[in-house]
């Protein structure tokens, strides 16, 4: 299995220490970043793996490099050689590894280091552009066969991390380590193993300390909500997509009931600049089920074989599943927003009552399809009006734009106002999208956002005296229906009531 390593990058190693002594538990590496030492400390680092008790990497990361060490090829050679000097019968006192560079050339360096069973990681970054003959650059690094070759490139699109999966299955049965550095190519780093990396790194990114490399992931998110060193290439993959993808409940939703039932499996964030590119690689991975979120939602229709009644009916799919290896969709925004909503407003449908929509996206369909479902009439608003128009119409709804024109007609349709856009999310636009609209206190107010938990136009709301809502309620009962349709079965009342106290601890520990 793939090797969770922690980079150390203090500036002292009484600090590495410190925080190796608190993570010790959970990784199975750790990596000495010699260049984020003060220059005094490079002096002693030949003691380090026996301080440490477990393997170590010895690195230091040039600047070219994306790392911290300014000096000359000379100064860092010699401070390679100290790191290796006085080498133990011990293997376990001695570096585990070393990690020098595809154009580092000392043959003394080398042959120090397998004379006493220190393995080269022989790496190259790229924290610019992304090379597009991977498979040509790693057969053309490896030197000796037991070296790791590691790449990591800063990858720019889902088609980029396409090509380091396929390069990878080139490598196959080979040590090798390689990353997708920046927001796309965070799964690469959490699916290790699936992309057949020896190693992932991590930093512990709430520890005040320079974060190892761009796109890290925070040690204890990858060790207690991912699961990750219990990941083998057997364990079934789920996930969400969107673009941009910022945290959301779900991945800890399903990770800790994943944890509850022990069932092989995690659920993982997929950000993807294209819907094509990543389905394409959703089949390379075996991806078992996905949840789809912004702006996703209408495109993926495309990808399916089978499409349920809500679906078709809403026109928009929140949720892709894996049958006879072909993908089906269905839409749990429609049943989770219905069942939070009554709940909210204590009835049994939405009879007698006028209602605002704001937004015209595919949570919006969902909701409008809701409304109309349960008797409700809607005003639907949106920048873009054409978009409101098309949602409207088909429901014999009223439309408009987020103008004044717009805003004045939500006074006639104001008994609920539910809030379906990004508008207000951590991550997007953080602006409140009816700033220019007046509560009376009189208002019903649901922000289908969660993330954060108050955005500014429930604070508005609220303050106006208003009964609020945001969208934290619905996100889990629509998770609940997603888990029926990727595992054919209902979650256990008990079990949900486990997941929410134990899912919110680890939650609280990653914000």
């Amino acid at each position: 299995m793939a090797k969770l390593c922690l980079c150390l990058t203090g500036k002292t190693m009484k600090k590495d220490l410190e925080i190796l002594n608190k993570y010790r538990k959970i990784i199975d590496v750790a990596e000495l970043r010699v260049d984020c030492l003060d220059a005094d400390e490079r002096l002693y680092i030949r003691r380090f793996p026996e301080l440490a008790g477990v393997p170590v990497i010895l690195t230091i990361r040039r600047d070219v490099d994306g790392g911290h060490f300014s000096g000359g090829e000379g100064a860092r050679v010699k401070i390679l050689a100290n790191g290796l000097a006085y080498a133990n019968e011990d293997s376990r006192l001695n570096f585990a590894y070393i990690d020098i560079e595809d154009d580092f050339d000392v043959p003394s360096i080398e042959e120090a280091a397998r004379t006493f069973g220190t393995r080269i990681i022989r790496s190259y970054h790229n924290t610019n552009d992304f090379i597009e003959n991977i498979p040509e650059k790693m057969k053309s690094m490896r030197r000796a066969g037991d070296e790791i070759v590691k790449v990591a490139l800063t990858v720019k699109s889902t088609q980029d991390v396409l090509k380091i999966y396929e390069a990878s299955k080139l490598f196959a049965g080979k040590d090798k380590i390689l990353i997708g550095m920046g927001h796309y190519g965070v799964y690469s780093r959490i699916l290790a193993e699936h992309f057949g990396s020896f190693l992932t790194y991590s930093s512990p990114l709430h520890d005040n300390v320079t974060t190892g490399g761009p796109g890290q992931i925070d040690i204890t998110e990858l060790a207690e909500l991912y699961h990750f060193r219990k990941l083998t290439k057997k364990t079934k993959i789920y996930g969400a997509v969107g673009n941009p993808l910022k945290k959301s409940v779900s991945p800890w939703f399903f990770n800790t009931i994943f944890n509850l039932e022990n069932t092989d499996s995690v659920y993982v964030p997929f950000p993807a600049s294209s819907i094509d590119d990543f389905m394409t690689l959703a089949k390379e991975l075996e991806v078992q089920g996905l949840s789809i979120t912004v702006p996703y939602k209408e495109s993926v229709l495309s990808h399916l074989l089978k499409k349920s009644s809500v679906v078709q009916s809403v026109g928009a799919c929140n949720t892709v599943y894996r049958s006879a290896n072909e993908w089906h969709g269905d839409n749990t925004d429609c049943g989770g927003f219905a069942a939070s909503l009554l709940q909210f407003i204590g009835k049994k449908n939405l009879k007698y009552l006028k209602i605002s929509i704001i937004g015209a996206g595919g949570v919006s369909r969902a909701v409008a399809s809701e409304v109309s479902r349960l008797g409700g009439k809607a005003l639907i608003l949106n920048r873009t009006v054409h978009k409101a128009k098309n949602i409207a119409a088909k429901y014999n709804f009223r439309w408009g734009g987020l103008d004044n024109h717009g805003i004045e007609d939500m006074y006639k349709f104001n008994d609920i106002i539910i809030q379906t856009s990004s508008v207000g999310m951590d991550g997007y636009d953080t602006s409140d999208p009816i700033e220019s609209y007046t509560f009376t206190g009189k208002e019903a107010v649901m922000d289908l956002i969660y993330t954060p938990p108050v955005t500014p136009l429930l604070e508005r709301a609220m303050s106006a005296g208003c009964k609020t809502m945001n969208g934290y309620d619905m996100v889990i009962r629509q998770a609940c229906m997603q888990y029926t349709r990727f595992f054919e079965k209902e979650i256990p009342e008990k079990l949900i009531l486990q997941v929410e106290k134990l899912g919110a601890e680890i939650w609280n520990k990653i914000q």
